[in-house]
């Protein structure tokens, strides 16, 4: 029985004394009648409005108190920690424990980043020296000014795809022009970067789904992937980031094929695969994992010293020493790849944050994003004025380091070194590299990029990001890099839009044995009552979705389901109550209109009723004056209240329907047994 029943003799004692009672006020709908059983509802304290009491109309106290607080109680050790993240390690580094952690760690990644390097600075358009130049000066800022101990840094696939893309049309491989746009893009990132990280910009990713990254990062292995396949097969194929120029070509070109860059490129990728399985199989063998890269270049080298093989082309002579310093010569194409810039910085932020993150909450430190692509940028601006292309983090190279125990950032710093020592002793060396051998590499390095387990997933749990993934895959590989990362990025942003425009709304019943309020399509065996209707926003109130809140409210009016409704036999809606516990904001064009959905419930004698506002919802409803409009009184702290206060009404209401039904078929007589037995019918419904 719910709280707001009443026994017969209680029941008929007020019908005797309701026929003084007035008539519904402007404020509510139905007024109950004089003496009822009381109900025992929490009070809410609603806000003072007062002049006094309001703050400036734009709080920048509380948007800058927070910096300022932290800046006064940070003391010198804090500054230095803060501009040089390094010295937080440096303090607290244990030599024996960590030195021969370290050293081990950054020799396995520098073995494996040398031939990386190379490889991926091919696949950018550019000769296999830039690829060394932006492994060695970068690896040692960041070490300085990055936040990560874990986190490898230095070309990638897709970077390097992206800058081939975007500067294939400007200028031809081949030119003096290409080099200088590629170090360009790097400082333009470096800039992006850091300006990102300065302002905390980095939660604007946010919005870019994971399974558009994973879409288009799927997408660009597979164009990578077959824009290395003509080194395999003996003969130039079209340059381009879309697929079907791509197949063209080859197909194209197959009487040019050739076997022994085939069969040579297939064996070190059928080795680099399996020791790349084998390392990640099992613990003990990690090393061939790393190994796997320069074991294909040693191989590859000794077959093309040995034999000679004219058809296998090889990377020819590469400067020896280190790179100079020099300033990007002219900034004139510095528009035309801010485009690009701003890409690779959105890939930096998803992907080397990232990782970065997951490395430290796994090695058990703390991380701060900005802060991490203010290093991120810092690399990039400095490795730019020494002949570096766009640098970040690596998926595989990080995996690898921290499988090997790497514990601060000297593991980067050891890598580096062996960069350096490549630069200066073993260039000579690197000319008999085959061609095919990089290829494999890269080919090797993009295979775990297409995500399609990530596609699987997404079809069993989500057909929504499913159906985002397979757009932006599609779109990337038929349409190219640009139109595949915009076609994603619109969708994602769509989505958002959508569910922010049209939240989720539940209808509320309650539990049985309960005063707990659920939704009645989540718990079919909760109840509603007849006459009320309990809705639940989950959203913030805004202009864009207050429409579709007031549709779906007048839907309820009429669409409540009756077979779960209790409580006496009503004609209509006479209450709707609004549970707003998850309304986190209210905007004024929200009010402004949850005021009209009030007088138009008025005119329709419904009552609204509000519960469970937070503080700064229950202000802003507060000093628009909407507080006054509904009542104070049909304010309440719990759902529960409010619908006991309701219940009364509608019973009261409903008492007064039947005496005057009563009346006009059995006369004034208000004590016979006929009217008592009358009584019971709607008692017996509410213990139902």
């Amino acid at each position: 029985m719910s709280y707001a029943s009443l026994s017969v003799k209680d029941l008929t004692s007020l019908v005797s004394r309701s026929g003084t009672g007035s008539s519904s006020s402007s404020s509510s709908p139905l007024k109950p009648p004089g003496q009822t059983r009381p109900v025992k509802v929490i009070p809410l304290q609603h806000p003072d409005t007062s002049n006094e009491a309001r703050p400036p109309s734009i709080p920048f106290d509380d948007i800058f108190s927070g910096w300022t607080a932290k800046i006064k109680r940070m003391r010198i050790v804090d500054w230095v920690d803060t501009l040089f993240p390094c010295f937080r390690w440096i303090r607290t580094y244990k030599w024996k424990e960590y030195l021969k952690l370290d050293l081990m760690a950054g020799i396995t990644v520098g073995i494996m980043l040398v031939p990386q390097a190379m490889s991926y600075a091919k696949l950018a358009g550019l000769p296999p020296i830039y690829g060394l130049y932006s492994s060695f000066v970068p690896i040692f800022v960041y070490a300085i000014f990055g936040s990560s101990r874990q986190l490898a840094i230095g070309p990638v696939a897709l970077v390097s795809l992206l800058v081939s893309n975007a500067l294939g049309g400007i200028a031809d491989t081949n030119e003096e022009l290409h080099i200088e746009l590629a170090i360009l893009l790097a400082f333009l990132v470096g800039v992006l970067e850091c300006i990102m990280g300065l302002l905390r910009l980095g939660w604007l990713i946010r919005f870019i789904s994971h399974s558009v990254i994973s879409g288009f990062t799927s997408a660009s292995a597979i164009v990578i992937g077959l824009s290395q396949i003509k080194y395999f097969l003996g003969y130039s194929i079209a340059r381009s980031s879309k697929i079907v120029p791509i197949v063209e070509s080859i197909i194209a070109g197959a009487d040019k094929f050739q076997w022994p860059p085939f069969l040579m490129g297939s064996l070190i990728l059928v080795i680099l695969q399996v020791m790349k399985h084998v390392g990640k199989a099992k613990k003990e063998l990690q090393f061939l994992r790393a190994a796997a890269p320069l074991t294909g270049i040693v191989l590859g080298t000794t077959i093309a010293k040995v034999f000679h093989p004219p058809s296998i082309s090889l990377v020819g002579e590469i400067p020896q020493g280190l790179p100079t310093f020099s300033f990007p010569r002219s900034f004139d194409h510095a528009k035309t790849l801010l485009p690009t810039s701003a890409l690779i910085t959105g890939v930096a932020i998803l992907e080397s944050v990232g990782i970065a993150k997951a490395l430290a909450a796994k090695n058990r430190y703390e991380l701060d994003s900005n802060s991490e692509l203010f290093g991120l940028g810092v690399a990039n601006i400095l490795g730019s004025l020494f002949s570096a292309y766009p640098s970040t983090g690596s998926f595989s190279r990080s995996a690898v380091n921290n499988e090997s125990e790497a514990k601060t950032g000297l593991s980067g710093l050891i890598t580096g070194i062996i960069i350096g020592c490549s630069l200066l002793f073993l260039t000579p060396m690197f000319k008999y590299i085959p061609q095919c051998a990089l290829a494999a590499i890269v080919i090797s390095a993009v295979s775990g990029l297409v995500d399609y387990d990530e596609a699987i997933f997404l079809w069993r749990v989500d057909k929504r990001d499913f159906t985002l993934w397979t757009i932006t895959s599609t779109t990337t590989l038929f349409f190219g890099i640009e139109i595949g990362v915009l076609v994603g990025v619109g969708f994602s942003l769509a989505f958002v839009i959508h569910e922010s425009a049209n939240p989720h709304i539940a209808v509320l019943g309650r539990l049985p044995g309960t005063t707990v309020y659920r939704n009645i399509k989540q718990y079919p065996e909760a109840y509603t009552y007849n006459g009320i209707v309990i809705v639940r926003i989950d959203a913030p109130i805004y202009f864009a979705n207050i429409s579709y809140i007031k549709d779906r409210l007048r839907e309820y009016e009429v669409a409540v389901d009756k077979y779960t409704n209790r409580g006496l036999e009503v004609e209509r809606i006479n209450f709707v109550i609004l549970e707003m516990s998850p309304v986190t904001h209210i905007d004024s064009s929200a009010v402004e209109a949850l005021k009209e959905l009030y007088q138009e419930y008025k005119t329709r004698d419904i009552q609204l009723a509000i519960s469970n506002p937070n503080k700064d919802v229950h202000l802003t409803i507060a000093r628009s004056g909407m507080v006054e409009l509904v009542g104070k009184e049909w304010f309440f702290v719990r759902v529960h209240d409010a619908v006991q206060v309701c219940l009364q009404y509608v019973q009261s209401s409903n008492l007064e329907d039947k005496k005057t039904s009563f009346s006009r078929r059995y006369g004034s007589d208000n004590n016979s047994s006929s009217f008592k037995a009358l009584l019971q019918e709607p008692l017996l419904s509410m213990e139902k």
